[in-house]
């Protein structure tokens, strides 16, 4: 493995992680009433997933690009129910 993929790989990760630390953070300010823990951690996860299949090889038939997409759309959907139940103080 090269030095760039190495690098690469290190920094898609730190910045999968930073993303969802960040992520947490902003939605923890907006909802300390409404504490989301497991959503909080499913959204973790999904980051994480996400960072992993960006390290993942490409040529995968596109479904490794589709599976990318729909994790994208999983976190958007998390982030909106989370910010939901902070609205009405669930």
């Amino acid at each position: 493995m090269s030095n760039s993929n190495i690098t690469r790989r290190v920094f898609t990760t730190t910045a999968a992680t930073g993303l969802a630390a960040v992520g947490l953070l902003g939605v923890s300010a907006n909802s300390a009433d409404a504490y989301q823990g497991n959503m909080e951690r499913a959204l973790s996860a999904l980051y994480q997933a996400l960072g992993s299949l960006r390290e993942a090889t490409p040529d995968k038939g596109g479904h490794r690009v589709r599976a990318m997409n729909l994790i994208s759309q999983a976190i958007s959907e998390t982030q909106a129910g989370i910010e939901f139940a902070a609205e009405r103080g669930d």
